[in-house]
């Protein structure tokens, strides 16, 4: 096999196995159903709040620009990633794809990238939580409810993968059936001149700006590849969660844009009345205008829409676990972060880990920067995991394929040239923040490094 990089420069990824794993082993549980229900729970938070940021920079049009881009872009990356995730059915996802082609420098990176994106992630949903909840309860401290949402999911996720899973898919349904619920109550209130009112200048720049926000709608989808390890059959079920989930969350992505920004404007849903400050709870800003804020069904919608948060919040920390796992593993963390716990295969450890960065994130109170902070290590990933899937079809064309992506490699490449442009375009409209994730790149591989040629002696 052709590699990229020479010979022992950095651990490889993929030559961890079953039998290597020992005690961070994972136990194959999930069904299609359940894949499902996280591919979905994993990103739907996305419909709840986060992407009203994109709004002061784009306006309608240009968000909606951005939200067309982004939705192709995500189609034809799950359609391919979908043919990594069967074949190679790890809790690394890009970290071990990469690994094996184009090589352990690129695995390194891929991993690192993945890492960011799902522990920088659930940071930003426990302070929409927090947001959402205030709405219902006024007077809660929403920073307390925020680091308890942390402890309770971490806690659950320790508990086990099947329980998780399994609340995972219910608070999933209902954060389905409230989103089209939503959508059902205000979209007879839709307007064209209002969804167009007063909208910002229409630049480039303005779009690219908005481009985070839009991958918003559907970051995380990929962490089903996460745990493909943990179906019970990978091959058969990993490409039938993948395409549903997509499927409905680009149903779901086009609804809640045009029934929110709809009703009264791209203002109404960014800037509560009166205030300044852009808020994390769109929703039931946009619902306020058709209902009111004392009618029964807001106070229920408002209510059912923590259930949304919830699954995404959940679900990320399970998946960022098994991207913690998964480094640990081939001694790029501390090797005590691999191991799970006796009986029930959960890795304890690497989500405590995880919890102590997410807290510490998020006492900052910055949820848009965070989110771009997530939103560039998920382009990186999609990046170099299309690379690897061009480069396995290349190099290994008899690795077993039990799922093959349709029309050969144009989706694949579709997908490389968007999230390759999205990242430079993202980058463009924040320097300081790329400057950061930059930074914490550097530092995660010199840590790695250090940390590998440790373990080998």
């Amino acid at each position: 096999m052709h590699n990229a990089d020479p010979p022992n420069t950095a651990p490889t990824p993929h030559a961890a196995s079953r039998d290597r794993q020992g005690d961070s082993a994972l136990a194959p549980t999930l069904g299609p159903l359940m894949l499902w229900g996280l591919g979905v729970g994993y990103v739907i938070s996305g419909e709840y709040f986060g992407w009203n940021l994109g709004l002061p920079h784009g306006g309608p049009v240009g968000m909606l620009i951005a939200l067309a881009v982004v939705s192709v872009m995500y189609v034809a990356f799950v359609l391919s990633y979908a043919e990594l995730a069967c074949a190679l059915p790890r809790a690394g996802g890009a970290f071990v794809y990469a690994g094996r082609a184009p090589g352990p420098r690129w695995g390194l990176v891929a991993g690192l990238a993945q890492w960011v994106e799902f522990v920088f992630a659930p940071p930003a949903i426990a302070a929409a939580i927090g947001a959402y909840f205030r709405t219902w309860v006024p007077g809660a401290d929403p920073l307390v409810l925020a680091v308890l949402a942390y402890l309770a999911f971490t806690g659950l996720n320790i508990y086990g993968v099947k329980q998780s899973a399994a609340f995972e898919l219910g608070v999933t349904v209902l954060a389905v059936f409230e989103l089209l619920l939503f959508a059902g109550v205000t979209l007879p209130s839709f307007s064209t001149e209002a969804f167009l009112s007063d909208p910002p200048p229409l630049t480039f720049q303005g779009v690219f700006a908005a481009l985070p926000f839009a991958i918003w709608f559907y970051l995380a989808i990929e962490g089903v590849a996460n745990v493909a390890e943990e179906a019970r059959d990978p091959q058969r079920d990993i490409p039938r969660g993948f395409g549903s989930a997509i499927f409905t969350l680009v149903t779901l992505a086009v609804l809640t844009f045009f029934a929110a920004v709809g009703v009264d404007g791209w203002k109404s849903v960014v800037y509560p009345a009166g205030g300044t400050e852009a808020s994390d709870s769109p929703l039931p800003l946009a619902l306020g205008h058709v209902v009111g804020q004392s009618h029964a069904l807001y106070h229920l919608l408002v209510g059912v829409g923590l259930f949304g948060l919830i699954a995404s919040f959940h679900g990320i920390i399970l998946i960022a676990g098994r991207a913690t796992l998964a480094l640990a593993r081939e001694d790029l963390l501390p090797r005590r972060l691999a191991k799970t716990l006796p009986g029930r295969k959960t890795p304890a450890a690497a989500l405590v880990f995880n919890l102590l960065v997410g807290v510490g994130a998020l006492m900052t109170g910055r949820t848009g920067e965070i989110i771009t902070l997530s939103v560039f290590g998920a382009l990186t990933m999609y990046a170099i995991a299309m690379v690897a899937m061009l480069r396995l079809r290349r190099d290994e064309p008899a690795l077993e394929r039990p799922y093959r992506t349709p029309g050969g490699t144009a989706l694949p490449r579709i997908a490389l040239v968007l999230a390759a442009g999205c990242l430079v375009a993202v980058a463009y409209s924040a320097p300081t923040l790329a400057g950061v994730y930059v930074g914490v790149m550097v530092a995660g591989a010199a840590l790695a490094t250090w940390l590998g040629r440790r373990a080998r002696g």
